[in-house]
């Protein structure tokens, strides 16, 4: 495979912990680029199964890896010990649990031939495996043609920066469990970074499984939201949706006649996802897309309703954190 110069180099980090059934796909993935990183750096906050040993196998297989364990690193302070072991001046993120697409480094380094690029922001696709993974994935993951490129975050699954614009802002915030990336991603543009897309560059991981592990992901996500304070308008318009449903219902029981704009709006709600589902599960057996199809309400009022428990825990501990 063909090496970059110094000028290009370019190091790929992780953070991991009990990904043992896991990694192999990664470094799987990654020993298949068709561009190669010239450094490999894992954190891994304190496994207690075999990813540890299973990353040092590929490492003894000749994958330039290498892993540093630190009990109890956020992912976070995981991201920065990595960045800072490395040397090269680009920088490529991923995240356990992910497989990525052979062409995924070269396509997401490729926009820093130009000079003025600072930030590429990959992309990523469920992988499901379930009916309810496929429903999951359809209904919380954006199709590119959901996107505005000139305004899409990157989720650090899929991401690549120069070292320099990742100094400039600090690093990633160490005080900050969850919604990292995006504070991260928040703070290069506030610093005046310049993005690019590379819609190309594919991150593939697997939806949570089950409906609980899916809430508690949504709740510390929103959790996050509030710690961080993004997102007021989203969470306020939520909250208000909610708060009027009682009153719409309470309209339709009078005025029968209302029941159909009613209706057109739980559509709205839900039509996105059922247009993803209904082509993320092309090709499959009947049985599975019939099941998938039943979830998409479900778990949008799951989310929802993770989203509004989580938010107050976060805002609340953002107040009390700055009163101390």
């Amino acid at each position: 495979m063909e090496q970059a110069g110094e000028r290009d180099r370019v190091a790929l980090v992780a953070t991991v912990l009990n990904e043992g059934a896991t990694i192999d796909a990664l470094l799987a993935s990654v020993a298949a680029q068709t561009r190669s990183p010239d450094e490999i750096r894992l954190v891994d906050g304190g496994s207690t199964d075999d990813t540890q040993a299973r990353a040092r196998a590929w490492a003894a297989r000749g994958l330039p890896l290498t892993i540093e364990v630190r009990p109890g690193a956020s992912i976070s302070a995981g991201r920065n010990a990595a960045i800072a072991a490395t040397s090269a001046p680009l920088v490529a993120v991923t995240d356990a649990g992910v497989r990525l697409a052979p062409e995924w480094l070269a396509e997401l380094t490729r926009p820093f031939a130009d000079p003025a690029v600072d930030v590429v922001a990959g992309f990523f696709r469920a992988a499901p495996r379930t009916a309810f993974e496929y429903a999951l994935g359809a209904t919380t993951l954006p199709f590119e043609a959901d996107l505005d490129p000139a305004r899409f975050l990157p989720s650090s699954r899929s991401v690549a920066f120069r070292r320099t614009a990742w100094a400039r802002v600090g690093g990633y915030p160490e005080w900050l469990d969850y919604c990292e990336d995006l504070v991260f991603d928040l703070a290069l543009k506030r610093a005046g970074c310049r993005f690019a897309f590379a819609p190309r560059a594919i991150a593939h991981f697997r939806p949570r499984p089950t409906l609980r592990a899916f809430f508690r992901q949504y709740y510390l996500y929103a959790r996050g939201d509030g710690k961080a304070d993004l997102w007021r308008e989203r969470h306020a318009i939520r909250y208000g949706a909610y708060l009027g449903l009682p009153l719409l219902l309470a309209l339709v029981r009078r005025q029968p006649a209302l029941a159909v704009p009613a209706a057109a709006l739980v559509g709205a709600y839900v039509r996105r996802p059922y247009e993803r589902l209904w082509a993320l599960t092309a090709g499959q057996p009947a049985g599975l897309r019939v099941a998938a199809l039943l979830w998409p309400p479900l778990l949008r009022v799951a989310g929802d309703v993770a989203k509004m428990l989580g938010y107050p825990v976060g805002v609340t501990w953002r107040l009390r954190r700055a009163k101390g």
